[in-house]
């Protein structure tokens, strides 16, 4: 699936690109924070040693950067998308709509919505954007 990013969102995965060393594969410009979706397998080098890079980029940018890690199967692309929530399980069910359904521990639930439910959203855009799944509901 071809995704199509706004100028600023351009700007925002250079500047995590050339801090990280990390392939970009999306980015979502939010109010308070950007979202950033690095290649399957380079977490880690996304977020650095410490976590010195993310904080470079953040320093740049002057926003909060959450930092989602791709996934082949979708299943693992919305566990990956809830975290740092405890997802157990995800089962996809198509019919008229493509649902995710993410078993999630219950004490991380607040985790996975977070607040006025920016992370859950957030989730579904991506989600949406990447695997065409029309909506992810907490088990």
């Amino acid at each position: 699936m071809r995704v199509t990013l706004s100028g600023e969102a351009l700007r925002v995965a250079g500047v995590v690109e050339e801090e990280t060393d990390a392939t970009v594969r999306d980015c979502l410009v939010q109010d308070e924070r950007v979202v950033v979706l690095v290649g399957a397998g380079e977490m880690a080098r996304a977020i650095g040693a410490g976590g010195e890079h993310v904080r470079r980029v953040e320093r740049r940018l002057g926003t909060d950067v959450k930092l989602v890690e791709d996934a082949r199967r979708p299943e693992a692309f919305v566990a990956n998308t809830l975290a740092p929530a405890a997802v157990y399980n995800v089962t996809i069910s198509e019919g008229e709509e493509t649902v995710a359904y993410a078993e999630v521990d219950r004490e991380d639930r607040g985790v996975a919505i977070g607040a006025d439910g920016q992370n859950i959203d957030t989730a579904r855009t991506l989600a949406k954007r990447h695997h065409d799944i029309d909506d992810i509901e907490l088990a």
